[in-house]
């Protein structure tokens, strides 16, 4: 079981939904905060909600020069946590070179950004702690999804790597799947999303796999389930069920 107590975390993607409500967990259970996003005021109106030590440090990981600026000022930590994303509803049909080409930047190659300015340091001394947040459609491609689900599940797979590649040194990598998740994304649907939860129950879960350990969790676990089996049928027969 991790011991939170005194440890420094970096959180990034940390105003709102998700992340704003595990960094309230974290705070709670003892962890010094960096809370990093584009937006300076909803980042420090959480700061000031928190009952533990954080700090602000404003970042666009869409920016090289931005992330390497944010991780110079945020300085040593025990670990990072990797929560951005963005998402649009999106068919083939109907491309949006921009808002793809977004999705991919930011989910993909934001998180690749981070780490390239966090890896290293970790793997120097030995010690670390990093938690990517993929998603449910990070198995297979789905319907409405170009951008998101292959951003989410070129994440998955850059996880995978790093778990491989580190798994003989003290850096520990874990990889967190959720489900739909009630925030300003979610609310871009307009179909039914099963299992969906309130960003304080993903925390719940979030957090407590963080604090036990293992390298992915996918939840909701029944809903996981679809997924997870999902990726064991065969191409045609996959396309027949869910396109």
């Amino acid at each position: 079981m991790r011991d939170w107590n005194g440890k420094r975390y970096w959180l990034v993607g940390a105003s709102e939904g998700l992340g704003r409500a595990l960094a309230l967990k974290m705070s709670r259970a003892g962890a010094e905060l960096i809370l990093s996003a584009r937006s300076g005021e909803r980042l420090e109106a959480l700061a000031a909600e928190l009952p533990g030590r954080a700090r602000v440090v404003t970042m666009d990981i869409a920016d090289r020069e931005s992330v390497k600026a944010a991780r110079a000022e945020v300085g040593e930590i025990d670990g990072m946590i990797f929560l951005a994303g963005v998402y649009w509803p999106l068919s083939a049909k109907a491309w949006d070179a921009e808002a793809v080409e977004t999705m991919f930047d930011v989910n993909l190659t934001g998180a690749a950004r981070v780490l390239g300015e966090v890896v290293p340091g970790f793997v120097a001394r030995d010690r670390g702690h990093i938690v990517l947040t993929g998603s449910l459609s990070g198995f297979r491609g789905l319907p409405g999804a170009i951008g998101y689900a292959a951003s989410k599940a070129g994440l998955y797979s850059l996880a995978e790597s790093l778990d491989g590649d580190l798994k003989d040194t003290g850096v520990e990598v874990q990889l967190v799947n959720p489900g739909f998740i009630k925030t300003r994304l979610t609310d871009k649907n307009d179909f039914t999303m099963p299992f969906i939860m309130e960003p304080e129950a993903a925390a719940d879960v979030f957090f407590e796999h963080m604090t036990a350990g293992g390298f992915a969790r996918s939840f909701p676990t029944l809903f996981s389930l679809v997924f997870r089996l999902s990726a064991f049928l065969p191409h045609g027969l996959y396309r027949r069920l869910f396109f």
